[in-house]
């Protein structure tokens, strides 16, 4: 953590490391944006303009201003993103899991495109050498190696993502200023009125709007990955990226004004603006940028998945750590689906112009949640009303507008992301609701009323030991509740005798980072709560911090753990330990509406792909008892029988 301070302090360190991480998506958007605006337009001066003023004006208001300067205030204890700013404001109100769900298979969807067009864009510009070389194969095997190298760490090319990105800027920025001087008047575009003409004038205005929206899409990375180096070298590093940006896009519209009335066909800008001999060398920096800038994607999903497993809207899914580094981490699951996604958008458009088509949608609608997400926590952060109406109407406007454009594209290529993200939405939907309708028929008891029975069947020697020291995970958050069915299970279902019995409740915090725990002993020697208090961001390896509190424990006399049995007390030796994990289900009876018994039916498919309860707690098997135990019992008042003498 000293090491992650250092670099969140304003330093030359974290402001490459920004450049390398933050910015690959929105850093490399030049490759594809002029292309989709002039795909099936005629090269005019009016538009050049009209495009370039809402390309800078995009750029200001909704990344600048709004990311950037507004955002990037919703810290979590330094952490950003979707599930981070959610984290924030969830107890404002229930449905905010709604636009936070929503949101988040959104940002996992654009994660499947990203590497397919950014890839795609670069190497197709091997096409201005050679019209015939196949590009579409060398796309595919660049994204195949892309995720295959994933499980082994991608630590030490990390740490020259920032080197790669620095030169990329500045290769890109350098290529635009010296375009700009064929046509100077280029710069009138950064008037807005350009913008409006073009908005209110042009028949094709919301498709324009739609290939516009291209130039932003990697915004809401500026905040995901906030944790990873800080606000303050986000923000100052924005200044150079945005100015390389600019110039580049100025060049590319300063070379378009020296070509107008033609078509562009398949020519792209970005390499229209190289000269000859920078050809194959831009191709080649093109292609290493996109790939950092794939690689920063699929580094973020991971990320988020691992946090909607412990905030409880996505199944529990296997999460590695293939290297030392911190933070870094890797998903199989995600790694198989973001890759299946990326080889079903090649096949489906091949060519990355076809792609433009169906990019932009999904990133749009994360952009909205975002700002009803942050309206709520500006309500938190009771930042005086007028403020948050304005907030509210100035970023509604603007992103139901660029809605509105990425619309148009719908039946062009965007219903493939929008299919994407609405199954990774219901998988979301459905894994949160089952929880919620299991939870509902959950039933509390006060474990008060057992202390007499728990302590004499601890002593019971007519029973046979079950373990000498049994362990119930519980989710009761108050300490003297405890589920009737963990009472079940220690007295009824075949009783269990220990020397010592242990609730252990695990409480997701809202902050990203916290290893907290407090002991109660609610019983002196022989019942035991332990409460942990963990980050959202924080791997549960539930039996190694377990451990970890019984030995401080031991340590300091609070607990003695050693065996009861004569020859093993004899030699001082500790007393077994046993997990009891409660798998709770539903009895074919049950009373469920229809509604329900649908997500109980997505819950029991999406459970075949989910980690089992042990695996998904770290707790060591060998160690575990698993009992099935119905959450409902079924009414018998409805039951008619004949007795028959």
């Amino acid at each position: 953590m000293d090491n992650k301070s250092h670099l969140n302090r304003l330093s030359a360190a974290g402001l490459l490391i920004s450049i390398g991480i933050i910015f690959g998506d929105i850093g490399t958007s030049p490759l594809y944006v002029f292309k989709a605006i002039f795909h099936q337009e005629v090269i005019q001066e009016s538009l050049i303009l009209g495009s370039l003023s809402c390309i800078f004006w995009t750029l200001t208001l909704q990344t600048t201003v709004k990311y950037v300067i507004i955002t990037l205030r919703a810290d979590n204890n330094g952490e950003g993103g979707i599930l981070s700013l959610y984290s924030l404001v969830r107890r404002k109100s229930k449905w905010l899991i709604i636009p936070a769900i929503l949101g988040a298979s959104t940002l996992l969807a654009d994660g499947m495109i990203t590497p397919a067009i950014t890839i795609s864009s670069a190497v197709e510009g091997l096409s201005m050498m050679n019209a015939n070389i196949p590009t579409v194969p060398i796309v595919v095997l660049i994204i195949s190696l892309l995720f295959i190298i994933q499980r082994f760490g991608t630590s030490v090319v990390g740490r020259v993502f920032g080197p790669i990105m620095l030169i990329w800027f500045v290769v890109i920025g350098t290529l635009g200023l010296l375009h700009i001087d064929e046509a100077p008047h280029v710069l009138k575009a950064l008037n807005p009125l350009y913008a409006v003409q073009t908005i209110v004038q042009h028949p094709n205005s919301l498709f324009i709007i739609g290939a516009i929206f291209l130039c932003t899409t990697g915004a809401e990375a500026l905040y995901s990955d906030m944790g990873h180096c800080g606000k303050s070298n986000i923000r100052i590093s924005w200044i150079f990226v945005k100015s390389m940006l600019l110039l580049n896009y100025l060049g590319q519209g300063a070379w378009l004004l020296t070509h107008q009335g033609a078509r562009l066909g398949e020519l792209n800008p970005f390499f229209g603006i190289m000269p000859e001999w920078f050809v194959v060398p831009g191709i080649v920096i093109a292609t290493i940028a996109a790939i950092v800038a794939s690689q920063a994607m699929i580094s973020g999903a991971y990320t988020l998945i691992s946090e909607a497993v412990r905030l409880n809207i996505w199944p529990k899914v296997s999460i590695r750590y293939p290297s030392d580094h911190k933070g870094q981490l890797y998903v199989p699951s995600i790694n198989l689906i973001l890759y299946l996604g990326c080889i079903l958008i090649i096949a489906v458009f091949r060519k990355s112009s076809n792609m433009e088509a169906a990019y932009g949608l999904a990133i749009n609608l994360t952009f909205i949640t975002t700002t009803v997400l942050m309206c709520y926590f500006m309500v938190r952060k009771r930042v005086p009303k007028i403020w948050i109406v304005l907030f509210a109407i100035v970023y509604f406007v603007i992103e139901l507008a660029f809605l509105a454009g990425n619309l148009v594209k719908f039946t062009h290529g965007g219903w493939l992301t929008l299919v994407l993200a609405s199954a990774i939405f219901f998988v979301m939907y459905a894994w949160y609701m089952a929880r919620k309708i299991k939870n509902a028929y959950i039933r509390f008891v006060d474990i008060r009323k057992y202390y007499g029975i728990l302590s004499d069947l601890s002593s019971d020697t007519s029973i046979p030991p079950f373990a000498s020291q049994l362990v119930y995970l519980t989710s009761a958050n108050n300490t003297h509740d405890i589920e009737d069915k963990i009472v079940y299970s220690i007295i009824n279902k075949k009783p269990k005798r220990a020397d010592v019995y242990w609730f252990v409740h695990v409480d997701v915090m809202d902050t990203p980072h916290a290893r907290d725990y407090t002991v109660k002993q609610l019983i002196p020697g022989k019942l035991i709560r332990i409460d942990f208090k963990l980050g959202f961001r924080e791997e549960q390896k539930i039996s190694l911090l377990f451990r970890k509190v019984v030995e401080d424990m031991v340590s300091k006399g609070e607990i003695d753990i050693t065996s009861r049995y004569g020859t093993l007390r004899k030699h001082q030796i500790a007393g077994d330990f046993n997990f009891v994990v409660l798998e709770k289900v539903f009895s074919k009876s049950s009373n469920l509406s229809w509604g329900n018994k649908i997500i109980m039916e997505m819950y029991k498919v999406l459970r075949t792909f989910s980690l089992s309860e042990e695996k998904s707690f770290g707790l060591d098997s060998s160690f575990v008892t698993l009992e099935r135990v119905p959450l409902n019992i079924p009414d018998t008042k409805q039951v008619t029988l004949r007795r028959l003498n």
